[in-house]
């Protein structure tokens, strides 16, 4: 598709625009997409000035004109847009009329850098944008351009709240643009999803966004030829219609997130089981409780599963001999006993997922969030149950699924932002065909990095977290400090608690909550204890007096899966040109370095470290090395994915991306 060109609805797009997979040559367009993309990367770092120049003409004919010259100048780049699509000079004065419309509803003028992101956007890149340099906005002014251009924007939150807050809070600015806006909302009926679509620009979290999709291809089977969908309104009704009215434009808030950390998270429609053998997995448990580990099974903690040895099998033949249904097959046998140990070692509570309402509920690892409406596949989300002695779920049966990787690529037109994403640039250009770029701040960054530290035991560790924290209530500087974990934040909430010291916390158990907690966080003396912020800090602002004190304070207590993500929890501080500052303090004991130090290293850091600290010589090393390995089996599990892809669309063709 041409740069300049927008896709919509129509003669030329069809009545469901979409981008349907390609078979074969997978390694070739591979290898082109990574050459284009290289490319193109080298003329994203600053905006056209063909197209500076528009926007700043803009900008002067319609700050503080009247309201008619104003909708004058809407409705000629909008027959503009539609005839001659996004050439530079129009794109300009588009960007520059939705800027001006910004300025004259929310107050709000859009940076240089905001209308660079936009521009970008509109290329159909990813754009990094550090975190606080309102991405937000930038994504509006992108999304309201091409509305004006009679595409369908999809504009993707990283949660309901944002989904519901920016689409409130932004509706008057595409009011002035004449653009309608809507939500998608997971009690959204069929009705309001449809109606919700329906609008110029759309906010919906990508789960709901896929399920929607998911839905029309099982009720359109597949069809959605134009002339098909046409003839089955007249004779069906518009009842059976699509949902959604195609794949034209994407813009991706939180990309990385969404793209690459749950590339490979299966997103399953599925029906109710009409019966499973309950009384079978209780059995497989009870026998699993009595293996024990390393001469009856071995536990492989990285690919998450277990696997019997071959004395545990014979053990688990011997004590199904006598069984009937399903235990009474070994080999079945088997696969339920392995499975119940991969759900008593290789999942933990308060870490994997946290048990409320009588009920286990999965936590999001990129998001720390509850992933609502999710189970674990397989059996595994009920042998989890019957583990922590709940009641059980109805086994699911898959009608569908898809993942993001096979999904996203539908589009005609993707883009997204990000505050972390040049570190993937090159499978981002692999999976998509887009290239990266970096904007760059809109003031110069005054956040202090005040260095990493490897303790031996999480004792040491959190004890040099607790003083740092004193440290920073006295200077009357709010603290946030990022756990591994729900455990993590819990067992330093306790430890705080003990000693008097007032704090928030904010991980899965205080979802509903997340809004007042964050918007408390930038408080003087304030000390909040969360896990992952993805999507979560964008209201972290500073009160009065605080800047002075030095700005809010940062404390890693972990190295993530990504150095990306690492970025994402420094990147709470020192914004919009505020002070600031962040550190890690992590341990041995951490997730990352027991899966990814071999255990004699750290057996050996612990001894020879008596003042309880790895030197940095010795940390940097060990911890790099550990994250590398772990972004590598990322990286290959994401790459297998893709070629199990391309099998199956090798020897059955393009399916719709379903199973």
């Amino acid at each position: 598709m041409r740069g300049t060109t927008l896709p919509a609805r129509g003669l030329a797009w069809g009545d469901y625009p979409e981008r349907e997979p390609k078979v074969g040559l997978e390694v070739l367009r591979d290898a082109a997409r990574t050459l284009r993309t290289a490319l193109a990367r080298r003329g994203g770092r600053r905006l056209p000035s063909v197209v500076a120049r528009a926007i700043a003409h803009a900008e002067a004919r319609l700050t503080g004109a009247d309201a008619r010259t104003f909708d004058r100048a809407v409705a000629s780049i909008r027959g503009k847009l539609r005839l001659r699509g996004l050439e530079a000079q129009v794109a300009g004065f588009a960007l520059g009329c939705a800027g001006a419309a910004m300025a004259r509803v929310l107050g709000k003028t859009p940076y240089e850098t905001q209308y660079q992101a936009a521009w970008l956007l509109l290329q159909g890149r990813f754009v990094e944008m550090a975190t606080g340099e309102g991405k937000t906005l930038a994504a509006a002014l992108a999304a309201a351009v091409a509305a004006l251009g009679r595409v369908p924007v999809h504009l993707l939150t990283a949660n309901d709240y944002l989904v519901e807050r920016d689409a409130a809070e932004l509706a008057p600015f595409y009011k002035a643009l004449g653009v309608t806006v809507s939500h998608v909302l997971p009690a959204h009926d069929r009705d309001q999803r449809a109606a919700a679509y329906a609008a110029d620009v759309t906010y919906v979290t990508a789960k709901e966004l896929v399920f929607d999709y998911l839905r029309d291809h099982l009720q359109l089977q597949s069809d959605r030829e134009p002339l098909v969908l046409r003839a089955r309104a007249m004779v069906e009704g518009a009842g059976l219609q699509p949902v959604l009215p195609g794949l034209c434009y994407a813009i991706v808030d939180e990309a990385d997130s969404i793209l690459l950390d749950e590339a490979c998270v299966p997103l399953i429609l599925s029906s109710v089981s009409p019966a499973w053998d309950e009384a079978a997995f209780r059995r497989a448990d009870a026998i699993a409780a009595a293996l024990e580990s390393g001469a009856d099974f071995r536990i492989w903690h990285v690919r998450r599963r277990a696997a019997l040895t071959e004395r545990g099998r014979e053990l688990v033949l011997s004590a199904c001999a006598s069984e009937a249904g399903e235990l009474s097959m070994g080999r079945r046998a088997c696969e339920l006993v392995e499975l119940s140990l991969t759900a008593r070692h290789a999942y933990r509570r308060d870490r994997d997922y946290i048990v409320a309402n009588d009920a286990v509920a999965i936590i999001d690892e990129v998001t720390g969030r509850i992933a609502e409406g999710r189970q674990w596949s397989g059996g595994l989300h009920q042998m989890v149950e019957i583990r922590e002695g709940v009641k059980t779920s109805p086994m699911a049966v898959t009608v569908a699924q898809i993942t993001y990787q096979r999904f996203f690529p539908r589009y005609l037109r993707l883009a997204g932002l990000s505050g972390t994403l040049v570190e993937s640039r090159r499978e981002l250009a692999v999976l998509f065909g887009a290239a990266v770029s970096r904007v760059p701040l809109a003031k110069r960054s005054q956040r202090r990095w005040l260095g990493e530290q490897l303790f031996t035991t999480g004792h040491k560790r959190w004890a040099a977290v607790i003083e740092r924290v004193r440290e920073m209530i006295v200077a009357g500087r709010p603290v946030l400090v990022g756990t591994e974990s729900v455990a993590a934040s819990e067992h330093l909430s306790a430890l705080l608690r003990g000693l008097g010291i007032a704090h928030q916390v904010l991980n899965a158990r205080q979802d509903a909550d997340e809004a007042r907690r964050i918007a408390d966080a930038g408080e003087p003396a304030m000390v909040t204890i969360s896990t992952n912020l993805a999507g979560r800090g964008t209201d972290i602002r500073l009160a009065p007096g605080v800047a002075t004190a030095g700005g809010l304070h940062v404390i890693a207590c972990m190295r993530n899966r990504s150095r990306r993500i690492d970025r994402q929890l420094s990147g709470r501080s020192a914004r919009h040109g505020d002070p600031g500052s962040a550190e890690v303090m992590v341990s041995l004991d951490d997730a990352l370095a027991v899966r990814g130090v071999p255990r004699p290293l750290r057996r050996l850091s612990q001894f020879a470290c008596r003042s309880g600290v790895v030197p940095r010589l010795i940390a940097r090393p060990l911890l790099a090395i550990a994250q590398r390995l772990r972004e590598v089996a990322d990286f290959q599990q994401r790459r297998q994915l893709r070629l199990a892809d391309r099998r199956a669309r090798q020897a059955f063709g393009p399916i719709g991306g379903m199973e």
